[in-house]
């Protein structure tokens, strides 16, 4: 996993939109998921390196002044958006384990004059956030990748406030016949 969003954050923008990956340039799992009035004014490598399966930022009510968390936070999309609807009183994690990735999301950071946002490195099954320290979080299209899902919703509420919001855009399936113990 890490090698093959690495080689996406190196490549975007080199041939094409994402080098010799699709990244959400015609893919109809990744296209389309955010409004032009969302995009505007993002850098263009922050919208097309979007490797998630939905907008977890239009499941919640983001409010000025909270602090938001994104799991796996890749090339920074969700945490720009999240950074603008928190605003400057506000403040916006973006967890991710890929070194290229976190150089990538930090680029489109400064682009932005994000000031309100601070890109960690780590997993997601070991957020290096204390307890009860964040309004929100968001993950779009990354839990299903973790090997121990139990362990990321156990940090995901270790993390949260009391009363805190969880969005996420993940995979889903139409198949009846999954296994219970996959269900």
């Amino acid at each position: 996993v890490r090698e093959k969003y690495g080689e996406i954050a190196r490549s975007v923008g080199k041939t094409g939109c994402c080098g010799p990956s699709s990244c959400g340039c015609g893919d109809p799992i990744t296209s389309n998921l955010y409004s032009d009035a969302e995009t505007s004014g993002l850098p263009g490598e922050a919208v097309a390196v979007s490797l998630g399966c939905g907008n977890p930022t239009a499941l919640v009510d983001l409010q000025p002044g909270q602090t938001v968390l994104d799991l796996g936070s890749g090339g920074g999309i969700d945490v720009l958006l999240s950074a603008r609807r928190v605003g400057p009183s506000g403040k916006v994690y973006g967890l991710d384990m890929t070194d290229d990735m976190l150089a990538l999301a930090r680029e489109n950071q400064r682009k932005a004059g994000a000031t309100n946002v601070e890109l960690l490195k780590g997993h997601i099954e070991h957020i290096p956030l204390p307890d009860n320290s964040v309004d929100v979080i968001i993950s779009n299209c990354v839990i299903n990748v973790s090997g121990d899902k139990d362990k990321v919703l156990g940090e995901a509420f270790r993390v949260l406030k009391p009363g805190g919001r969880f969005a996420v855009s993940d995979g889903v399936t139409r198949r009846r016949d999954v296994p219970a113990e996959i269900r």
